[in-house]
């Protein structure tokens, strides 16, 4: 059994942006590129995910040594 991250909408989210970068048609933000990492495309989706509101933890902050 599969244990889940995020909640429903956010999974939906990453599922569509994973699709997408799979087929060569997410494009990064602000310089339109195409995405090439599977991380790149579930930070995406997961950003995405945030902004319709879906419940998703925070983003983590680098922390300095």
């Amino acid at each position: 059994m599969m244990t889940t991250k995020y909640g429903k909408k956010a999974q939906e989210e990453v599922g569509k942006a994973l699709h997408e970068e799979k087929h060569h048609e997410l494009k990064s933000g602000k310089s339109g590129k195409t995405v090439t990492s599977r991380k790149q495309a579930i930070a995406i989706g997961l950003s995405k995910a945030r902004k319709e509101g879906a419940k998703v933890p925070s983003k983590r902050n680098a922390t300095r040594h």
